[in-house]
């Protein structure tokens, strides 16, 4: 029995460790993956470096990367110019509560849609999908309008209140829902179960991640949103980060306090990373849940 002359080059073509298939996988897979890893990490790398510079290496013609010290001198400056536990409070409680609610109505209108009979259900969705297209800049004086009238200028209520009309946890859990097993409902239902029970015991417990992906989306959202809180504030004791950082640049309006607004910006950054960081793999369990069929 004699071998194929091809036999041992096929081999090595095949190979997981082949110089051809390293080179395809590197310019396929890894040199795409770093150069994407480097746009969204380098601008946070040097912003916490820049955070830690004195402003002559900050405005310098010579390219100053790591600062010379460490010395946390610009945040004690910031804490100084802007009540930052104030503002961190407020953002937490806008946080929480917006966040909390948007998933909570996003839950009840993705199992409502799916599981519950009613006349005119894909009308409805396609009116919640409508809110994905309207950009928030289009309803800002409409919302200003009426929840400055109701007496919402300079509220918690008022700041939440607005941001609640999204439709995008509805979309992701909808979709997610259509997906499970009917069969378990339709026997959870013959039990005697009415729909809080398949909801709490059933549906809401086989959709965690999917759930947490919403709650984290939501916790972002809040968390960083500038524009309304700028809009409907104007009391400095109710603002939110994102806002209060307007103050520090007023304060800090010189180009010699550049570090101080980097710390600043780095105090607005860090918790919300935090965040992402211990809820990612819920994340990306729930982005891709459902995926693979057997």
């Amino acid at each position: 029995m004699t071998m194929s002359a091809t036999g041992p080059e096929q081999d090595t073509r095949t190979h997981p460790l082949a110089p051809r298939n390293l080179v395809a996988a590197a310019v396929g897979s890894y040199i795409p993956l770093v150069l994407a890893v480097a746009v969204v990490a380098l601008p946070l790398v040097w912003m916490l470096l820049s955070s830690f510079k004195t402003p002559g290496e900050v405005l310098t013609r010579d390219l100053s990367v790591l600062p010379h010290s460490l010395a946390p001198d610009n945040y004690l400056q910031a804490a100084r110019e802007v009540p930052f536990v104030r503002l961190f409070v407020n953002s937490a409680i806008v946080t929480v509560i917006g966040a909390g609610i948007k998933v909570l109505l996003a839950i009840f209108t993705a199992y409502a849609l799916v599981f519950v009979r009613f006349p005119a259900k894909k009308l409805i969705f396609a009116a919640i999908l409508v809110t994905l297209m309207v950009p928030p800049q289009v309803s800002l004086l409409p919302n200003y309008m009426l929840v400055s009238g109701l007496g919402g200028a300079d509220t918690y209520w008022g700041i939440i209140l607005p941001g609640l009309g999204t439709g995008f946890g509805t979309f992701l859990l909808r979709q997610h829902f259509m997906t499970l097993p009917i069969s378990i409902l339709e026997a959870a239902e013959i039990d005697g179960a009415g729909h809080w029970r398949r909801l709490t015991r059933i549906v809401i417990p086989i959709s965690g991640p999917s759930i947490v992906t919403v709650a984290l989306v939501s916790i972002v959202f809040e968390w960083n949103d500038y524009l309304w809180p700028l809009v409907i504030v104007t009391d400095p004791s109710m603002m939110t980060l994102p806002v209060g950082l307007t103050l520090l640049a007023n304060t800090e309006s010189d180009a010699l306090a550049y570090g101080v607004m980097m710390a600043g910006s780095v105090a607005v950054i860090v918790p919300v990373l935090i965040v992402f960081a211990s809820l990612q793999r819920y994340v990306i369990a729930g982005l891709t849940q459902g995926a693979v069929k057997d």
